[in-house]
């Protein structure tokens, strides 16, 4: 026989109590009176059978059993406030918050956001930047871009693109050096994003080249390596579709035909408990189109 689950309201009115250790202030946090408080207690304490507070002159003090109930409830309201937090729309309309990387925003997703604003222009994006990993109960996110193999438990994931990895540099540079074959790299300086440390060594190891991949210059973020090679400080190795329109105005040169794909792609990800909201499938397939104009250019 199933335990009878206890009466909400009161639970509710405990876990405040519990909380604050005062009934006033319990009171004042539900906009009730005081009496009231104390009457949804003193039915939870009825319903269970058991002593929850011990009533002092300045205060409330909770019982073991009490300490026991006000443990694991609190908890449980959080995980329900987290959960009904995600599925939410209210006061958020058309308002789709995105998490992507420092370099796929700046190099790809920002100069192309007024054409999404213009095509939807009452959808609102909030776009943050980080390489941390996303906690989706925690931040109040609709979805995340991510690099990887598309496998993370509990989440939904639409590939946007492979992960294509060339070597970039100025014309000048390549000139200067006269860069011809991937072993050339050794007369070279290096640029190193810290946000992708081991890519050199995978480019190097999949061409077969006689390089040292571990000296150079280490750059928090793959943008920054780009712009240190536009300045003529070496080689970077580049995700290709964030250079593509750099390689085509002749800004940045690939100075090699080698490239290699990394086994892994960006994905746009998001709980698979949560259903993808209308302005989130907009924004997937214009990803979609947009992505595939780059290629066919």
């Amino acid at each position: 026989m199933k335990t009878p689950f206890p009466p909400l309201n009161p639970l509710k009115t405990f876990e405040v109590a519990a909380r604050l250790s005062n009934l006033t202030l319990a009171a004042e946090e539900l906009g009730v009176s005081q009496v009231a408080v104390s009457r949804q207690v003193r039915v939870l304490e009825e319903f269970l059978g058991v002593t929850l507070f011990k009533r002092l002159h300045r205060g409330l003090e909770l019982t073991d059993e009490g300490k026991l109930l006000a443990n694991g409830i609190s908890r449980a309201f959080q995980d329900i406030h987290n959960a009904t937090r995600l599925v939410s729309r209210r006061g958020r309309r058309d308002i789709l918050a995105i998490q992507s990387y420092t370099t796929f925003s700046q190099r790809w997703l920002i100069p192309r956001l007024t054409d999404f604003h213009d095509a939807f222009p009452r959808i609102e994006i909030r776009l943050s930047s980080s390489i941390a990993p996303v906690d989706f109960e925690t931040q109040n996110l609709d979805a995340a871009i991510r690099a990887g193999k598309g496998d993370w438990p509990d989440l939904h994931s639409e590939k946007l693109t492979d992960i294509e990895l060339t070597p970039i540099c100025s014309p000048a540079f390549q000139k200067q050096h006269k860069l011809r074959v991937p072993d050339d790299l050794r007369r070279v300086r290096l640029l190193h994003s810290m946000a992708r440390p081991t890519d050199w060594a995978a480019w190097i190891k999949r061409v077969g080249a006689n390089v040292d991949p571990d000296p150079g210059i280490r750059f928090e973020s793959s943008a920054l390596a780009y712009e240190a090679a536009a300045m003529d400080s070496g080689v970077a190795l580049a995700v290709k579709v964030f250079v593509r329109q750099n390689l085509q105005n002749g800004t940045l040169v690939a100075p090699f035909d080698a490239t290699c794909y990394s086994g892994e792609g960006y994905f746009l990800t998001w709980p698979t408990a949560i259903p993808p909201s209308q302005p989130l499938m907009k924004f997937l397939d214009w990803m979609r189109q947009q992505l595939a104009s780059d290629t066919d250019a």
